[in-house]
């Protein structure tokens, strides 16, 4: 095989990674992993190069997320030995007007799904993206309309740094100033950022209220801010 054959492999072999990688990242963010860490994790499960310690905390606190990490890793191991090795031998069995031939006919669609993810990095288009990722999400693993959201974004120490969309305002809270729902006092939870209507995040105050459709960026042990705020991400083996 010459260098030019070497070259179209390795473009095609890159090419087909990140559309498997992408396809594992969506996946991921249906669990509620932020984008980035999702792909990072995916990109670290398909090569085996492991992941770090704190963030794989985030893969390992939900089920869901752990029987996902198993299948990325299985899969990645036998896309590795058998479908790059079965790669190598079909192009040097053939011959250079062959090769190019396959190569286009693979390029064609793989480069289609590729031309589609760019597309979904415009600001505009990604929003939309989101808004429908959240609501596959809201059907693949039947989140009710009774409970918030919660999206785990990073863990320190034992505790642990989440996003909560209030879908609804608990009775508790209803109506009542921050500083007159005592989260701080009587669930260690402390609610650091609020953002109001799609609005820019601003940092909460005593006498903010809860409004239906805010997000809070809030700090305190997982399991509490679930229970807290009525939020459903699935975690540990429940």
């Amino acid at each position: 095989m010459n260098i030019y054959l070497a070259l179209l492999l390795f473009s095609f072999i890159i090419l087909l990674y990140w559309v498997i990688t992408e396809l594992f990242t969506f996946f991921f963010r249906l669990t509620g992993l932020p984008m980035e860490r999702a792909r990072f994790q995916v990109i670290s499960l398909l090569t085996g190069t492991g992941f770090t310690t704190r963030e794989s905390e985030m893969i390992m606190a939900s089920r869901r997320r752990r029987r996902l990490a198993r299948v990325t890793m299985l899969f990645g191991y036998v896309f590795n030995i058998t479908i790059v090795s079965a790669f190598i031998n079909v192009f040097l069995s053939m011959k250079v007007i062959q090769v190019g031939y396959q190569f286009v006919g693979f390029l064609i669609p793989l480069g289609t799904v590729a031309l589609i993810f760019i597309f979904m990095r415009v600001p505009k288009v990604h929003a939309w993206s989101d808004n429908l990722f959240r609501r596959l999400a809201d059907r693949i693993f039947d989140r009710k309309e009774s409970f918030n959201a919660v999206m785990l974004v990073d863990n320190i120490g034992t505790e642990s740094i989440a996003q909560v969309t209030l879908r609804h305002i608990p009775d508790e809270y209803r109506g009542l100033s921050l500083v007159e729902t005592r989260l701080r006092a009587e669930t260690g939870i402390l609610v650091m950022l609020v953002e109001h209507h799609g609005g820019k995040a601003t940092a909460a105050q005593a006498d903010t209220v809860f409004e239906t459709g805010d997000k809070l960026t809030v700090f305190g042990d997982y399991r509490t801010i679930c229970k807290a705020f009525h939020a459903r991400e699935h975690f540990a083996d429940e």
